[in-house]
C-alpha cells in the first residue's frame, strides 16, 4: 500500500481509528527508510575503510617504482683527505677579468654528417685574475739610495683563469640521425673555452694592467711607512 493510496484511504473513510492507523503506518515506513539510509552509510564507510589500505599500498608501489625509473643521485665522498702540499703564498692578486666567449665544438662532419655527426655551441662564462706573486721579491730588488726607494717588481702574471661552471651552458647541439652524440664532446669545449677565455684576457692587457695596479697599491704601503718617494725600476 502506497502513501497515496493511504491517505485516500482515511479521506474516504471518516473514522478516527483509521487516522491512528494511517499514521502509524507513514512512521513505520519512515523508520524502515532512516534504517536503511543509517545502513547503506555504515556500509559505505566500512568499504571505504577496508578500501583505503589496498589505496595506500597503491600509491606506495607507485613511489617506488617513480624512484626505480628515476633515481635520485646519492653522493657519498670519501671520509679520507689526502693533502699532497702545503706551499705559503704572497700573491697580490690585482685585477680580476670576467670573460663571456662562445665555442663552437663539432665531431663527425663531413658527407655523412647528418648521419653520424655532433656539433654544439657552448657559451662560456670565466674568470681571469691577475696580480704580481710577491714572494719572488727579492732582497736585490729593494735599494734605499738618498731617501728614494727604487723597487723592482716582479713580472705580472695570471694566478686563476678558469670557467664558471653555474654560468657555462650548452646553448645549442645537434646531433646525427645514428648517433646519440660524443660524450666527450662539451668536456673539450669546455676545456678549449678555458684557454680561450685566458687567451682574450691577455690580449686585452690583462698583465699590464695588473702591474699598474701592483705598483699603485704598493706606492701607497711604501709611503705610508714613511718613505718620501718610491720609483717602480722596469
Amino acid at each position: 500500500m502506497t502513501l497515496a493510496s493511504i491517505i485516500r484511504f482515511m479521506e474516504n473513510r471518516n473514522n478516527f481509528p483509521f487516522y491512528i492507523f494511517g499514521i502509524l503506518v507513514i512512521g513505520v515506513l519512515l523508520l524502515i527508510g532512516f534504517v536503511l539510509i543509517n545502513t547503506v552509510e555504515q556500509g559505505m564507510r566500512q568499504a571505504q575503510s577496508a578500501i583505503k589500505p589496498l589505496s595506500d599500498l597503491t600509491q606506495n608501489v607507485s613511489t617506488q617504482v617513480a624512484q626505480v625509473l628515476n633515481p635520485t643521485p646519492t653522493i657519498i665522498p670519501d671520509p679520507v683527505t689526502i693533502i699532497h702540499s702545503v706551499r705559503s703564498l704572497a700573491r697580490l692578486e690585482t685585477i680580476q677579468y670576467t670573460v663571456e666567449k662562445v665555442i663552437t665544438a663539432e665531431s663527425g662532419q663531413g658527407a655523412f654528417g647528418f648521419l653520424f655527426g655532433d656539433r654544439l655551441l657552448l657559451v662560456a662564462r670565466g674568470v681571469v685574475i691577475a696580480g704580481v706573486d710577491l714572494e719572488k721579491l727579492s732582497p736585490k730588488d729593494l735599494r734605499l739610495e738618498n731617501g728614494v726607494l727604487y723597487v723592482r717588481l716582479p713580472e705580472a702574471e695570471i694566478f686563476i683563469a678558469t670557467l664558471d661552471n653555474a654560468k657555462s651552458y650548452v646553448y645549442d647541439r645537434d646531433t646525427g640521425l645514428l648517433t646519440k652524440g660524443n660524450i666527450q664532446l662539451e668536456t673539450a669545449a669546455r676545456r678549449a673555452a678555458e684557454e680561450e677565455i685566458r687567451k682574450a684576457a691577455l690580449e686585452d692587457g690583462i698583465l699590464d694592467q695588473a702591474n699598474r695596479n701592483a705598483q699603485a697599491y704598493l706606492m701607497r704601503l711604501f709611503l705610508q711607512l714613511g718613505y718620501r718617494e718610491v720609483i717602480f725600476e722596469p
